[in-house]
């Protein structure tokens, strides 16, 4: 006798709208107050967008920031920031920290000259030091990566957005868009929180996390039009809770398993990925969430038409709906 492993039962009947003032008003709350933290509090930008260099260092002997700044600061070097980097996976003798020092100014980025002084030091302080890596961003090049940064989450969420014109309805497309809003900005804003390193890394998760999210609103979605086909005179909100019930087990297992893979990494993965797959299991969560609590909640605020006697009358998406059903 085969065994099936379920996750959600096989048929649910769960009402996705009964706490709609909370589920959406707290979206919409927690949306405004990720745009507040990231205007008042910023981002931790990393070195790819502040410029300057980073140095990471690795000793056997235990990392003394105050003695690593002391060692330093003769060297006239501006804003220089220590930290001490964690990871299970390290060694016991294993201490490693990571030094940050700003752009330095009229020039495109630190000089070996400086980044060699740095290093000698640090070595007169700890013998057994060493350092693994040494990345520099010029200013020029920060400002432009930004600008970079920011084209292409837009351009990523109109091209998304034209798409899911095209497949199904604007209504879909404003809901879809909404929602990304919604994943995007609540991924900013803990990382404003929590003042998490927001890098190059950070933009190809939210990108990820774009395609991830609109993949699992694209499935509610295109049950949702079969069933507004199959069901004529079914209120518009019975028939989305009916749709979202019917994908819920694919959507628990499709996220489930994501996260298994991202936890995996976040636990062992070492620090150097941290904050991408940080970014990403945060984005897998509002991301599934969004595609079941957000856009077909816009999607029904702004009603859906059912023209049940013409065809293609909805241009390449197929099937044209009239008689908003509200």
């Amino acid at each position: 006798m085969a065994f099936r492993l379920r996750l959600v039962p096989e048929k649910t009947n769960i009402d996705f709208f009964r706490w709609a003032p909370l589920t959406f008003g707290g979206s919409v709350a927690l949306v405004i107050a990720s745009i507040v933290l990231a205007a008042f509090l910023g981002l931790n930008f990393g070195i790819d967008f502040r410029g300057g260099t980073t140095i990471r260092t690795d000793s056997t002997n235990a990392v003394d920031v105050g003695a690593y700044r002391n060692a330093i600061t003769p060297l006239n070097l501006g804003d220089v920031t220590i930290t001490e980097v964690f990871d299970p996976t390290f060694r016991d003798d294993q201490h490693v920290a990571q030094i940050r020092i700003q752009a330095q100014e009229g020039d495109e980025a630190i000089t070996p000259e400086t980044i060699a002084a740095v290093e000698a030091a640090l070595q007169a302080h700890d013998p057994s030091i060493t350092f693994p890596s040494v990345e520099s961003v010029g200013p020029k090049v920060s400002g432009e990566l930004i600008k970079t940064a920011i084209y292409s989450i837009l351009t990523a969420t109109v091209a998304i957005c034209a798409y899911i014109w095209l497949r199904f309805e604007w209504q879909f497309s404003l809901g879809a868009v909404v929602a990304l809003i919604h994943d995007i900005a609540l991924t900013v804003g803990i990382f404003s929180l929590f003042q998490i390193k927001f890098d190059l890394t950070i933009i190809a998760a939210l990108l990820t996390i774009l395609g991830y999210s609109i993949n699992d609103t694209v499935v509610v979605f295109d049950r949702l039009r079969e069933n507004l086909i199959k069901y004529k005179t079914m209120p518009l909100r019975d028939v989305m809770n009916l749709s979202v019930n019917e994908t819920l087990s694919r959507t628990v297992l499709t996220s489930g398993t994501t996260l298994i893979a991202l936890i995996a990494l976040l636990v062992f993965g070492g620090d150097v990925i941290r904050g991408f797959v940080f970014a990403m299991t945060w984005g897998v969560i509002v991301g599934t969430y969004s595609s079941v609590y957000v856009a077909k909640n816009v999607v029904l605020m702004l009603g859906v038409k059912r023209d049940w006697g013409k065809k293609s009358e909805g241009g390449p998406g197929g099937t044209k709906f009239a008689d908003v059903d509200a």
